[in-house]
């Protein structure tokens, strides 16, 4: 006699496919629980559990359909609208999250879990206070609640208190040491907290328990990258492409990188991906194609325009005669603050403001960051026919009656930058720190030297010290624009100055220029004492992290052996 299996016992199936799913087998629990529903589709415990083997799996919008489901069914049910929340937040649909979250917990009062979600909901929508209050909630309830901790530290992060943070990830990672993501976000707080190396060994930890972690792999290679240690990051950021091949960030912070180890090449062909980073506003349509070097632009008129800081437009404006020597007509479109300057450069047809009506023709458009691409500029090949820009007429005779009084040698001198520059906090300093650099009338120099603060936005620390300070002579306030700056500049013999848009400045002017830069600075300044984009500049670095005592120390002996003496 021939034997049938009998009928498909729901039950025992379920039960089965329960075990299955606390032994970790998903693939097999799925299918388990996938054949309850095909025998029973309105199965309210089949399709929360597969909706919860789904959103385990990582397929969260199928999770949120069958959690949808299995509420339509039942809605009574609070840990079926945890799960709905869940799904929702997992596709970043916090708002509807945080409404599945507060029915919830209508129906389950005070539960831990699902108010740690809500708060995390609250966290997606980017209201950090909030959830923060939520978090802090959940721990007066549950003082041992690891995930809280860890999402509290988060928060703080977010409100850019690193500090309180990493006491609230430590936190998390006493309780619970083998989940990565407290590995990972304590890695991205250390680093905001300028603790690379801790940082990257956070990142370390994440990675060896969970290897494919991608976006530890990004931030491992950022903080090794603020250590000086670019090959290293290099490799971690390929790591991360592995994973994620079209990663913008990545490719972005690689070409940093490569651009800072003298790879110019791969560099700039992976810089064209800043357009993607986070945090990168959408681009202006210009209603012509791109050019990045091609083709010849014989004839052809072309829109040059800026793209991001000051000394990034001063920086790349030197190729402008280039592409006009080859028949290009060429206008500029650049920031206010630079536009009566630039209307000295050689090979621009016409400049006009950011924010001013583009020109009504023309062929081509190419932002100014793209230029070493599209002439293929090599580490060896960087256009330097220094001089590029000068003062004008009417502004050098303006300045050199108000400077007329003051002694020489005359020392221009600025010590921060654009405080929103993504790495302004390592390479600005404070007028304080420049004190041993003022005192250099004594120990025998004759007379001592004029110092003139060019510094146009003083950052209120530096306020009352740089009013209280006779020796340096102010006139940071009464530079209307960069043409102004220029002519200061050209009647002073030296620029001391930290990486800032002065630094750019002096340098194509062909200024004597000595630039303080920071222990991993960026990449045009390259890794030795020289920089091919600004040759009159002599870089002093910091031989350690945060070191600017040192750095201005060997400035002042510089300057000691360089002044005349008695």
């Amino acid at each position: 006699m021939s034997r049938h299996p009998g009928p498909f016992n729901i039950g025992q199936a379920l039960n089965d496919a329960v075990t299955l799913h606390r032994q970790g087998r998903l693939r097999d629990a799925e299918k388990l629980y996938a054949r309850v529903l095909k025998a029973a589709p309105d199965h309210f415990d089949a399709l929360n559990l597969l909706g919860t083997v789904k959103a385990q799996l990582g397929r969260a919008g199928e999770a949120h359909r069958l959690f949808s489901a299995a509420i339509k069914i039942n809605p009574q049910v609070p840990q079926a609208w945890a799960n709905l929340g869940l799904a929702l937040h997992r596709l970043k649909r916090n708002q509807e999250a945080l409404d599945c979250f507060d029915k919830a917990l209508k129906l389950a009062p005070g539960d831990v879990a699902m108010l740690n979600n809500r708060a995390n909901a609250l966290l997606g929508l980017d209201r950090a206070e909030e959830a923060l209050a939520g978090f802090r909630d959940v721990l007066a309830r549950a003082p041992q609640f690891g995930e809280a901790h860890l999402n509290s530290g988060i928060a703080l992060a977010a409100l850019g208190r690193p500090a309180e943070a990493l006491a609230g990830l430590d936190r998390a990672a006493t309780l619970m040491p083998g989940h990565p993501g407290v590995h990972f976000n304590r890695g991205l707080a250390l680093y905001d907290a300028g603790r690379y190396a801790e940082a990257a060994a956070a990142h370390d930890a994440a990675l060896a328990l969970t290897p494919d972690h991608a976006s530890a792999w990004l931030n491992r290679g950022r903080a090794l990258a603020a250590l000086n240690r670019h090959d290293e990051a290099i490799a971690s950021y390929d790591k991360t492409l592995t994973l994620r091949q079209d990663d913008p960030d990545a490719h972005f912070m690689a070409s940093m990188a490569l651009l800072t180890r003298g790879d110019y090449a791969k560099g700039f062909e992976k810089y064209e991906w800043r357009w993607r980073r986070t945090g990168m506003p959408a681009q202006q349509s210009r209603g012509r194609p791109l050019w990045l070097g091609e083709y010849p632009l014989a004839h052809k008129s072309v829109l040059l325009h800026a793209e991001q800081g000051l000394g990034d437009t001063i920086q790349f404006v030197r190729y402008v005669p280039m592409l006009a020597a080859g028949g290009a007509n060429i206008v500029l479109e650049v920031q206010p603050e630079l536009a009566t300057l630039l209307t000295q450069l050689k090979g621009a047809a016409g400049v006009i403001p950011r924010g001013a009506a583009p020109p009504q023709r023309f062929d081509v458009h190419c932002p100014l960051g793209s230029l070493p691409l599209a002439f293929k500029t090599e580490l060896g090949t960087v256009p330097a026919e220094i001089p590029y820009l000068a003062a004008d007429a009417a502004h050098l005779q303006k300045w050199s009656a108000r400077l007329a009084a003051l002694s020489r040698p005359r020392i221009a001198l600025a010590w921060s930058g654009n405080p929103n520059q993504m790495n302004d906090r390592n390479r600005s300093t404070t007028f304080a720190r420049l004190a041993p650099l003022l005192s250099l009338d004594a120990g025998g120099v004759s007379g001592g030297p004029s110092f003139i603060s060019i510094q146009r936005e003083v950052r209120s620390a530096d306020a009352e010290a740089l009013a209280a300070e006779k020796r340096v002579t102010h006139v940071g306030a009464e530079l209307d624009d960069f043409a102004d700056t220029a002519a200061v500049v050209a009647l002073c013999d030296l620029v001391i100055t930290v990486d800032t848009s002065v630094a750019h400045l002096a340098g194509a002017l062909g200024r004597p220029l000595w630039v303080m830069l920071t222990f991993a600075p960026d990449w045009r300044w390259t890794l030795g004492e020289r920089t091919p984009w600004y040759p009159s500049a002599r870089l002093f670095r910091q031989s350690t992290l945060g070191d600017w005592d040192g750095v201005v120390a060997r400035v002042g002996e510089a300057l000691r052996l360089t002044l005349p003496r008695p």
